[in-house]
């Protein structure tokens, strides 16, 4: 294989002493045809009283002093209205605004809270634990002070997301800051009471801290959004631009068209809380907004007015509206996923009494031909993981030979290419001397699982305090070397702390890829800080291995990643706590180096990327040598299906310096950043 780059407010919420907005970083210039008054100012389209935020809260892209006024542009016969720096505007900040504890703040959607639930085995122990247990006398807590929430000033973290001239990677960029934040949030939250769901606090923060991508509304396509992108919260989309209100299923604003001005709707979410057709991926029948009451029984007819208004003239405004599809997620039974599937018009209309008695307005949008495939690829995968025999040009099911937990198919669409060089399958990594005669991993003494925030816990200790997984699996943070319960430790095997020691549950497909060799690919969707797989070979011995020499594509060297990696933990400052970023200057490679040339697993099929999707990450359970750990690779952001998963080999000629070799490699990854060589 050739290895290449490869709010309106709540009326029950009480305002607090709020500070103005402070810009972190410019809006994307102006969409092509737009014609702006002020050319230094980039197009904002206004935010109109109908989504959950202020009038004129979210400008993200205003300078950081000075007032404003409102401007138009026009784009295809439609006009957008906007702001300027010459009139006055009122921004709050969210976190400006104190809930009551007596609101709810779940959606229509029932997201789950996974704020502080935890694993079924832990909330056993929990119970069984007699008080003052801890060293503190606090069952075992640990004491954390409550973070600091502030407007946020660049730092040297964050000022990326004003460098970058690529719409796309700058909402790929403000959707992992959102990603971290909660998964920083979910960790704290489970040593602390938690009323409120970590993602809401996420984007609170964010948006008081003014950042956000695509911050004014807009009709048609987002820059940087693409079809087939997947969120598991409403408040992913708020934050990237792509559905500003975070509950209400309709998004809709007020704009002009020719000398007419209507309220037209923009972005709709269909997720299951009305009765929505959407078994057709190309056709999807809407339920209005309205009738239900979230705190009783009650139900009423739906109203001709807001987003149901605004449906009805988009009906005969023939407008795009983007179509966001929520589907039930594969790995949580009361979770969803939601997919962005593209543009779609209105084609008809008309009221229909429900089960219930009640008159609702239906609406069937058609999608828009031409489109990349969105919600088809996903219902196509499913089918393939509920039966793999459905699966189509496939050249052997199982390349793994039963090695791993589930098949991994071999597919060539490109070539006539049967199948990769002969290897020996293998999940394992073979060291140069037997695990027994290598430094033994000194274990915790916890009784049936570790609970997070448990000073007695050696494991937690380990990990500077913390549990590094959550309860459902997910990494919370990049560190140095993240150390895993193993078989020295007293508690079972149902432990939250054993995550890549149990393998992979996926559904991996090697393919042949039109320039890179053989690729790697999955069926599930992979959530942000997912355990995928561990690179599996044979550690080579590094004082008598020449790698200038070797013919070797498939070493691994814990080489300098690239920014993107490196930057996964962005964001501390946002909640006081102290920044982990590890410039390349001070990054400290580690004298592992594994061969899988002639063992290894699906690992060794994934190609380079200067963008990548999945970064490695050591990891100890077994042995105490930490300068040979595991190396395993996560989800560096959410995959949709039958994307590559691609890590980034590091950048050129930094390896030189800790390993003598400088066996570099044209890239052809073909990213917007892409480097060049590797």
């Amino acid at each position: 294989m050739y290895r290449a780059s490869n709010f309106i407010p709540d009326p029950n919420q009480v305002l607090l002493d709020a500070n103005p907005l402070r810009s972190l970083a410019p809006m994307f210039p102006a969409p092509m045809g737009v014609n702006v008054n002020q050319s230094s100012t980039p197009p904002l389209v206004c935010v109109t009283p109908v989504g959950q935020f202020p009038i004129g809260f979210g400008a993200g892209n205003l300078p950081a002093f000075g007032s404003f006024t409102t401007f138009s542009a026009t784009t295809n016969g439609v006009s957008y209205t906007g702001t300027s720096g010459n009139g006055a505007i009122d921004a709050t900040p969210i976190s400006a605004y104190k809930t009551r504890s007596s609101i709810s703040l779940d959606d229509d959607d029932d997201e789950p809270y996974s704020g502080n639930q935890g694993l079924a085995s832990e909330r056993k122990a929990r119970r069984g634990r007699p008080p003052g247990s801890g060293r503190d006398g606090s069952n075992g807590k640990l004491k954390r002070p409550k973070p600091t929430y502030k407007n946020f000033v660049a730092g040297k973290e964050l000022v990326f997301l004003s460098s970058t001239s690529d719409p796309r990677e700058f909402v790929e960029s403000v959707h992992m800051t959102f990603e971290a934040l909660r998964r920083r949030h979910l960790q704290m939250d489970e040593t602390q009471d938690a009323s409120r769901r970590a993602d809401l606090k996420a984007g609170a923060i964010m948006m008081a801290s003014n950042i956000r991508a695509n911050s004014g509304k807009r009709v048609g396509t987002v820059p940087g959004v693409e079809i087939g992108d997947i969120f598991y919260f409403r408040m992913e989309l708020c934050v990237i631009g792509l559905h500003a209100p975070s509950m209400g299923g309709i998004d809709y604003m007020t704009t002009k068209f020719g000398k007419d001005e209507d309220s037209v709707a923009i972005c709709i979410v269909s997720a299951g809380g009305y009765e929505n057709e959407d078994d057709d991926t190309d056709v999807l029948v809407y339920s209005g907004q309205g009738g239900n009451n979230r705190n009783t029984e009650e139900r009423h007819d739906q109203k001709l007015e807001r987003g149901n208004l605004a449906l009805e003239r988009s009906l005969h405004r023939k407008n795009e509206i983007r179509v966001v599809r929520g589907f039930k997620d594969p790995f949580c039974l009361t979770g969803k996923i939601y997919i962005y599937d593209g543009l779609y018009k209105i084609h008809e209309s008309w009221k229909e009494r429900t089960k219930y008695g009640v008159n609702c307005f239906k609406y069937k949008l058609l999608r828009e031909p031409g489109q990349r495939d969105g919600a088809a690829l996903w219902k196509m995968t499913q089918r393939w993981i509920d039966n793999p025999a459905t699966r189509g040009r496939v050249l052997l099911a199982d390349l793994s030979s039963k090695a791993e937990i589930l098949p991994v198919c071999l597919v060539n669409e490109v070539d006539h290419e049967k199948g990769p060089v002969h290897f020996t399958y293998t999940n394992q990594v073979k060291y140069l001397r037997p695990l027994s005669s290598m430094k033994k991993l000194q274990g915790c003494g916890c009784q049936s699982v570790c609970l997070p925030g448990d000073a007695s816990c050696a494991c937690g200790q380990h990990n500077g305090g913390d549990l590094p997984f959550s309860s459902s699996g997910l990494l919370s943070c990049r560190k140095p070397i993240v150390y895993e319960c193993g078989e020295s430790c007293n508690c079972s095997t149902n432990c939250r702390n054993r995550v890549t020691q149990k393998g992979s549950r996926l559904h991996f497909e090697v393919f042949r890829t039109t320039n890179r060799g053989w690729g790697l690919r999955c069926w599930e969707p992979i959530r942000a800080g997912s355990f995928i797989c561990e690179y599996a070979g044979e550690v080579i011995d590094e004082l008598k291995f020449n790698l200038n020499d070797s013919e070797d594509d498939y070493i691994f060297q814990t080489v300098c990643p690239g920014e993107k990696t490196l930057k996964w933990n962005y964001g501390p400052e946002l909640i006081g706590e102290v920044s982990t970023y590890v410039s390349p200057d001070e990054f400290e490679p580690l004298p592992v180096k594994i061969s899988a040339k002639n063992m290894g697993n699906v690992s060794r099929f994934m190609n380079h990327s200067c963008s990548p999707n999945v970064f490695w990450q050591p990891v100890q359970y077994d042995h105490g040598d930490d300068g040979h750990p595991h190396i395993m690779f996560f989800a560096l952001k959410h995959i949709p299906p039958m994307t590559e998963l691609t890590y980034d080999y590091g950048v050129a000629g930094a390896e030189s310096s800790g390993s003598g070799s400088r066996r570099t490699k044209n890239c052809v990854c073909g990213s917007q950043n892409c480097r060049g060589l590797f």
